[in-house]
């Protein structure tokens, strides 16, 4: 399952620090929801045409292995990642909120989007949360791709013991 950063795990807004830096707000939300994916076996990727430190720090807290930043030609980079995975597209969920999102959407087997992501995108994707962006919306697909698989109850099970 791989994620866009900015409009998915963010609320879109881009913020700058006063040396240029960019700020980034993650929800805890979203980053349990990541963590029980990569708890039951699912290979997890960000996907970003944007480069941050924020992004490569959030994806350690959480033990995301594959960090794809600055990416211009996001279709080429997911089709490379699979490969390197073994992973057929079809069988590969992706969640973004653009339309440089689009040819990845496409192409992988669960397209996703966050409820105010562009509306061609969201037209293009098998699901659409209720959730926005930066505010629990990956947690939605993340929990909505486990119950699918059958798995949810068990992701959770340690919490709800």
């Amino acid at each position: 399952m791989l994620f866009d950063v900015d409009g998915v795990l963010t609320d879109g807004k881009l913020w700058y620090g006063p040396q240029g830096e960019a700020l980034k707000a993650f929800h805890a939300l979203d980053g349990l929801g990541i963590k029980l994916l990569i708890q039951t076996g699912t290979a997890v990727a960000l996907l970003s045409g944007r480069s941050a430190p924020a992004v490569t720090q959030r994806a350690a807290e959480l033990g995301i292995a594959h960090v794809l930043q600055g990416v211009e030609d996001k279709r080429a980079a997911f089709e490379a990642l699979a490969a390197k995975l073994g992973i057929p597209a079809g069988e590969t969920g992706f969640m973004g909120d653009e339309l440089v999102d689009l040819p990845v959407l496409r192409r992988c087997g669960f397209a996703c989007a966050p409820a105010q992501a562009d509306e061609r995108v969201r037209a293009s994707a098998h699901y659409v949360t209720k959730a926005p962006a930066g505010g629990g919306a990956a947690r939605e697909a993340c929990e909505f791709v486990l119950r699918a698989q059958g798995r949810l109850e068990t992701a959770l099970s340690r919490y709800l013991a």
